[in-house]
């Protein structure tokens, strides 16, 4: 089964991301706005069992994380991804760090750019034109994120929630 590792923000970034995502964004009706934390892998049911083990101690490490969504940004020329750029802080790329190298699931596809994409899979025009707007919109949006999530992957290619982990610590 696929599996992924992310945190939700709050309603209020969720609803002005969904403002762009309902139109720009082919996972719209997929997945709720969130900001990735461990890319998808694939695990059977005794491995997500442990998987979820060694979150449960890191949740219990770290404190809710402060995010503050400050700019549009785009993944060009790798992909014609927008998102929402979440500032990278100590304790974000703390969490992050953790859960790559005790969680040990595969390495990363990608370095770790903490976002919210907004926007995906577009042509270069589209993105050009596209991106030129967001950019003059703007976002400036900060919130308190006190948990995350193992999502699985269904059948119809949408994610749900498998184990959600309480942000309790002190880091």
């Amino acid at each position: 089964m696929k599996y992924g590792i992310v945190a939700f923000p709050s309603k209020q970034i969720q609803d002005l991301a969904n403002t762009y995502r309902k139109r720009y964004d082919p996972h719209y009706a997929l997945i709720t706005p969130h900001m990735t934390l461990k890319d998808a892998f694939e695990a059977d049911e005794t491995r997500i069992q442990e998987i979820a083990k060694k979150l449960e101690a890191i949740a219990e490490r770290f404190a809710p994380l402060q995010i503050h969504a400050s700019r549009i940004s785009s993944f060009y020329p790798t992909t014609n991804t927008i998102y929402f750029r979440i500032e990278p802080t100590p304790q974000l790329e703390n969490i992050q760090k953790a859960i790559q190298e005790e969680v040990q699931i595969g390495e990363p596809k990608h370095v770790f750019v903490p976002h919210i994409t907004i926007a995906q899979k577009l042509s270069d025009a589209e993105h050009d034109d596209i991106y030129g707007q967001l950019r003059m919109t703007g976002v400036d949006e900060k919130t308190v994120i006190d948990r995350f999530h193992i999502l699985y992957q269904l059948e119809d290619g949408s994610w749900t929630t498998y184990e959600t982990f309480r942000l309790s610590g002190a880091e």
